[in-house]
């Protein structure tokens, strides 16, 4: 599958969607979802906080059916759905507007927390990040608020494809520390992907997918 190739156009941001396709094409093969009713009160929730790379997400949702292939072709055109970043009120199966770094994270702690409270524990929510996005201040206010209130529905993705221009360390160490069940894997191999996103602990889950 190489739809991302029909959606040429923004080059700059094309190793972004690379980094991540696995990664989301594996998610997806594990999430609750219906294309044919994205607001299904019963799904799984995914937020791409990665928001300027979206063309593997875009790819991925049209592998599920949530829109035609031909959408790929207006990627970013005047009379398609498809913008740089994702647009929750454009495009079926989007779950949030994003692109703004550190806002992603802070918004699925609040999604997490809100099925929660209303008693939809086995609702996933899904989020994804890059390694550099995790400079964000506003990321670590949001891990520490889910590691301490232990929202076990939420799982954090980290692509680390060493973009961050400050030395991380060991990311799941970090995260390990605010409360958080953490690993590393291998962000190319599906098999530990899936077998990562099937796991689920007594609080929140973080995944560090590393890309090279």
């Amino acid at each position: 599958m190489d739809l991302i190739a029909r959606a040429r156009g923004d080059e700059k941001h094309d190793a972004s969607s690379y980094s991540t396709l696995e990664v989301i094409d594996v998610l997806y093969d594990v999430m609750r979802f219906d294309p044919e009713r994205p607001e299904w009160e019963s799904r799984d929730r995914f937020i791409l906080s990665k928001g300027h790379g979206p063309l593997a997400f875009y790819a991925v949702l049209v592998k599920h059916g949530f829109f035609p292939p031909d959408e790929l072709d207006r990627f970013m055109k005047w009379d398609g759905i498809l913008g740089s970043h994702p647009d929750r009120n454009r495009v079926p199966g989007v779950e949030a507007s994003t692109g703004s770094l550190g806002h992603g994270l802070p918004m699925a702690v609040g999604v997490a927390y809100a099925l929660r409270a209303r008693g939809f524990d086995e609702q996933r929510v899904f989020v994804l990040t890059g390694d550099a996005e995790l400079n964000e201040g506003s990321n670590w206010e949001a891990i520490l608020h889910a590691g301490s209130v232990g929202l076990a529905n939420l799982t954090l993705i980290v692509v680390d494809n060493r973009s961050s221009t400050v030395e991380m360390g060991s990311i799941a160490a970090k995260l390990a520390a605010f409360g958080w069940d953490a690993a590393t894997v291998d962000g190319r191999d599906r098999d530990a992907l899936r077998a990562a996103y099937e796991r689920r602990a007594d609080g929140p889950t973080a995944i560090v997918a590393v890309v090279l």
